[in-house]
């Protein structure tokens, strides 16, 4: 009996899981590998005060045709819902002000709006006025090198609106500086309207989507009501608990004479983190664990972070472990609190709110979740989900979880005016979670895949340490990693 091809994808988060899923379709007898008890990496959901709550991302953009297409793809459409509320605040000389309507990625495109709002200063409107009176077309000369965001927007509007608007949602969405952040691939949007238009705010106006018939916007963002939970769970489903091996490190990747690989694992120590922990010692961590066995299998989907895919990689190609090794990560907490809504005055009328780094307060931004999904309130309980935590503000590692919790009540005291005690709290630390893309990360991953495919041809990788850290990019990675390989598994398919 001839038996198919099997696919070994190291690493259960959502891009493994994409892969696998694709694979499984496909007819490929996959095995799925992660060293934490449960599938899904940094896509958690567990019970909080009543309701199932997300420990970590709580939606997706939808404007990104990946993430509503792996949703389609398993049934799952139907059930997405979007926030209620579209409108956020940003914390702006010690209170929360609204942010203006028509932001992109921060820039603003409705200079009236943004006069109204109140954020920015007469000199940073003049500066805005300066960025409108260039000429109209593209810049003369595009050489096509990355830059950082900072350098990006704060030549062409100047540096309050980049400090006021611009660095706090970025900040927000990856921990990171805006002023290291590739433009190519944290901000790709306004690179777009930097080479479209001389003017900033005009090309970011161009990037706005149509207003359809009958007015209003479509979803920027959407969810799940049980959380990213339903997605790991339906992907689970789908692909069939029994390909997976939970609990499990791999330690070796060894190449075969035939080309085929085989893959040693060890149980992962007890305390291994569920989307890997921190990543500076990876395999060394599994020491302790004892040999769990191997596995021989036709081809590899490394959807795990940089230093391990380095470290799995090392022996085969220095120079590409090398890179992927280098990658920094920010880690961050997740602080979940519930009050009885009579606890909480004034109206969340708001999805949330951004703090600016500059207000050195140790929240990064705070996100309204029964305000912005009324079914997590339908109890009566108010709950919030407060970020701390950035590249260069590590202040939450040093406290535990009662003193964090104290700190950040403190701050929403002071922003909020919430002084009653929580009926619940919970902090979720993703250490090492979120890769940090400097300029020219795109070129050296694409780099790092030509020397992969020459090399190991049958290794393929996947997940945010490539091109993209939100939920639709990790979906992205992880189909066209299972494309690959079933293009080179099953070329007559």
């Amino acid at each position: 009996m001839t038996v198919g091809p099997r696919v070994a994808v190291v690493g259960a988060g959502i891009a493994g899981l994409s892969a696998a899923y694709d694979l499984t379709r496909a007819g490929i007898d996959v095995v799925v590998i992660d060293p934490a008890d449960r599938p899904g990496g940094k896509l958690r959901t567990s019970p909080f005060a009543g309701v199932d709550l997300d420990e970590s991302a709580d939606m997706f953009l939808a404007r990104l045709p990946w993430g509503v297409g792996l949703c389609r793809d398993l049934g799952l459409e139907p059930a997405l819902i979007h926030p209620a509320i579209g409108s956020a605040l940003v914390v702006h000389n010690g209170r929360l002000r609204r942010l203006p309507e028509g932001l992109v990625l921060g820039v603003p495109s409705d200079l009236e709006a943004l006069q109204a709002s109140g954020l920015v200063s007469e000199a940073g409107l003049a500066r805005l006025a300066e960025d409108l009176a260039r000429p109209e077309g593209p810049p003369p000369e595009d050489r096509g090198e990355d830059c950082t965001v900072g350098e990006l927007v704060r030549s062409r509007l100047g540096d309050e609106v980049f400090e006021v608007l611009v660095d706090p949602l970025l900040s927000g969405v990856n921990a990171g500086r805006a002023d290291d952040l590739s433009a190519q691939l944290g901000a790709a949007q306004l690179l777009a309207a930097a080479r479209r238009d001389r003017s900033l705010v005009r090309g970011a106006r161009a990037q706005l989507p149509p207003v359809p018939p009958g007015g209003g916007r479509a979803p920027v963002f959407a969810a799940l009501p049980g959380g990213m939970g339903t997605l790991v769970g339906a992907l689970v489903e789908a692909i069939g608990i029994g390909r997976f091996r939970l609990g499990r490190t791999v330690t070796e990747l060894i190449e075969q004479p035939d080309g085929r690989f085989v893959i040693a694992t060890r149980t992962a120590p007890a305390a291994a983190d569920p989307a890997y922990g921190p990543v500076a010692d990876p395999v060394a961590s599994s020491a302790s664990g004892e040999r769990a066995g191997s596995e021989t299998v036709d081809a590899v989907v490394l959807a795990t972070p940089g230093p391990v895919s380095a470290a799995l990689l090392g022996d085969h190609m220095a120079k590409a472990a090398t890179e992927l090794g280098s990658l920094a990560y920010a880690s961050v907490a997740i602080i979940a609190l519930a009050w009885r809504a009579a606890n909480v005055h004034g109206n969340l009328d708001a999805s949330g709110f951004l703090v600016p780094r500059r207000s050195g307060l140790l929240l990064t931004a705070c996100s309204w979740a029964s305000a912005k999904f009324p079914h997590l309130g339908a109890d009566g309980l108010v709950r919030l989900r407060a970020s701390v935590g950035r590249s260069d503000d590590t202040r939450f590692l040093a406290l535990d979880d009662a003193e964090l919790i104290g700190r950040v009540r403190a701050e929403l005291a002071e922003l909020m005016g919430i002084e009653a005690a929580p009926v619940a709290a919970r902090v979720h630390r993703w250490l090492d979670a979120l890769p940090q893309y400097r300029p020219g990360h795109g070129a050296r991953i694409d780099a790092v895949e030509a020397e992969l495919a020459e090399r190991l041809p049958g290794v393929v990788l996947a997940g945010a340490s490539l091109r993209g850290l939100g939920i639709p990019a990790c979906i992205d990675s992880g189909r066209r990693a299972a494309q690959h390989l079933l293009e080179r598994l099953l070329p007559t398919a």
